[in-house]
């Protein structure tokens, strides 16, 4: 039951587990903090999810009601960039994470596409309550219904315990992603009374965000709860492999000098001794040898069972043929990351320190790599060879892997492939089209963030961008007028459209780059 959310009554919706209450704001009503899940802790705690508790009368679903616990070893951002991308997340962490908020234009039987939000954060942090990616001004520019999720992150929700404590902790190693399988679930159950269309949803994310909708796309349960999907900057061709999952979970048993078959007292064990495991197990199982591709230490699994298999490699999942896909990143992603780093933040990077730290990564492919990259300070060939090696061939890779299947499956969906080149004037410029600055123009939000307040020519992308995904959301394609004709890409054209102050676009960009990373991260 829906009333007709008029600003002198607060909008009511009936969920399957009961009515909540929201508020309503220059015509969109808003809903937050709404369960989709019980509780995660306890005896929860590395469980697949359960049902929330059914609530009588009507709950109110007017501010956000908290976070996953986030992992201690994130970077540490220079402290005037702690903001750049607006305000953080102060809601409480906790394992009573399983939360979900709606943006809609209107109530009941709308049949609008709904688009689902998948926070970033490598798997370990990250929160879906951010002021950046809130929904309203995204769902009243396309008229879309937006739902951004949170759910377990990091050691909670991918410690992989099957081969260690049996079949009780099956699902263990995938709990996090099994958590999202349950908010798309909750979609299909009751987003037609927030008028949304259950039979138009489209997952998106960014980052990590990015990973999880690579994941969905190859995951059974999955299969029918989405029908579109954006990957922002954040492409998984692999994750972690059984027995390398099973190491990680060993290490951190380890720690609590317990045996394989006393997993359960890691359900007793303090949220922050949990947290603080994470670094050191790492540490003992040493680095991947898929360094390049297998990105995430308790992040999602490869146990034969919620994911058969790898998402991207050696081939596309096949699973996920009929859903288009819209994928692609930021010109110079390394950016936000290499900020950190005083040689690079006062351009102090020399020749032979940029072939040094090159050379660690591409091997005896360095100097090919170089080559690719030949204009510029060192510095902006270091953040432009780091993008490459650590995003953009990832994204490359899973267009071409994904593309592919039509040779295989003529009925495959299109893959459609971006660039958004616009730079940043924030900090004088060094920050140039950097990681995540997609946010603030994909939610139509570029009054938030430090990377785009103020900037000339923002609100202008924003209302093209915005206009995109939702266009995208709606028909699969992402054809708006205020675009030149955007084609599929394919490995033969590769067609990249470039979005900047004029969007164009280009075949094969960057084509020597993506050879000679292509050679790096080759088995």
């Amino acid at each position: 039951m829906a009333n007709d959310g008029s600003a002198a009554v607060s909008p009511i919706v009936e969920t399957a587990s009961g009515k909540v209450r929201g508020t309503t704001s220059a015509g969109i009503h808003a809903f937050k903090g709404i369960p989709y899940g019980a509780a995660t802790g306890g005896a929860n705690r590395f469980m697949p999810p359960q049902p929330p508790e059914k609530w009588a009368g009507v709950r109110d679903a007017l501010a956000y009601r908290g976070h996953a616990p986030q992992s201690p070893n994130r970077p540490k951002k220079r402290p005037e960039l702690e903001t750049i991308l607006g305000p953080a997340d102060t809601t409480p962490e906790g394992e009573d994470c399983l939360s979900l908020n709606v943006w809609t234009p209107g109530l009941g039987g709308g049949k609008r596409p709904v688009m689902v939000w998948l926070h970033g954060g490598a798997f370990a942090y990250g929160s879906g309550n951010r002021r950046v990616t809130e929904g309203a001004n995204l769902a009243r520019r396309g008229d879309v219904v937006v739902v951004s999720v949170n759910h377990r992150l990091n050691i909670f929700g991918f410690l992989h315990l099957a081969d260690a404590g049996g079949p009780r902790y099956a699902h263990s190693g995938n709990a996090g992603m099994l958590d999202l399988v349950a908010a798309l679930v909750w979609v299909r159950d009751n987003i037609a009374g927030f008028g949304g269309d259950p039979a138009n949803v489209t997952i998106f994310g960014e980052s990590g965000g990015g990973g999880k909708v690579s994941v969905l796309l190859a995951m059974p349960a999955a299969q029918g709860l989405f029908h579109r999907a954006v990957i922002q900057s954040g492409a998984a061709i692999r994750v972690s492999t059984r027995e390398r999952a099973a190491a990680l979970a060993d290490a951190v048993l380890r720690q609590f000098d317990l045996a394989p078959g006393q997993c359960d007292r890691l359900q007793t064990v303090p949220v922050e001794r949990l947290l603080a495991a994470i670094a050191p197990a790492s540490r003992a199982v040493g680095p991947t040898q898929w360094k390049l591709l297998d990105r995430y230490d308790f992040g999602p699994v490869v146990d034969g069972d919620d994911l058969p298999a790898q998402p991207f490699d050696p081939a596309a999942t096949p699973i996920s043929d009929t859903i288009p896909l819209l994928i692609g990143g930021t010109r110079q992603e390394s950016a936000f990351f290499l900020a950190d780093d005083d040689e690079v933040w006062h351009g102090r990077v020399t020749e032979a320190s940029l072939r040094r730290r090159v050379a660690a990564i591409a091997g005896d492919e360095a100097d090919r790599v170089l080559a690719a990259y030949p204009g510029g300070s060192p510095a902006d060939r270091l953040i432009a060879a780091l993008t490459g090696s650590n995003f953009w061939i990832r994204t490359v890779l899973l267009a071409e892997r994904r593309a592919a299947r039509a040779n295989l499956n003529a009925n495959c969906a299109p893959v459609f492939m971006y660039s958004l080149d616009w730079q940043s004037p924030a900090q004088g410029g060094r920050l140039k089209a950097h990681h995540a600055m997609d946010l603030p123009f994909v939610f139509d939000t570029t009054a938030v963030p430090d990377t785009t307040k103020g900037a000339p020519g923002a609100p202008e992308l924003a209302a093209t961008i915005s206009a995109v995904w939702a266009e995208f959301a709606r028909s699969g394609r992402p054809h708006i007028a205020a675009l030149p004709e955007w084609p599929a890409y394919s490995g033969a054209e590769r067609a990249t459209m470039v979005f900047d102050a004029a969007c164009r676009v280009v075949r094969d960009p960057d084509r020597d780059a993506r050879i000679a990373w292509s050679r790096v991260v080759a088995p």
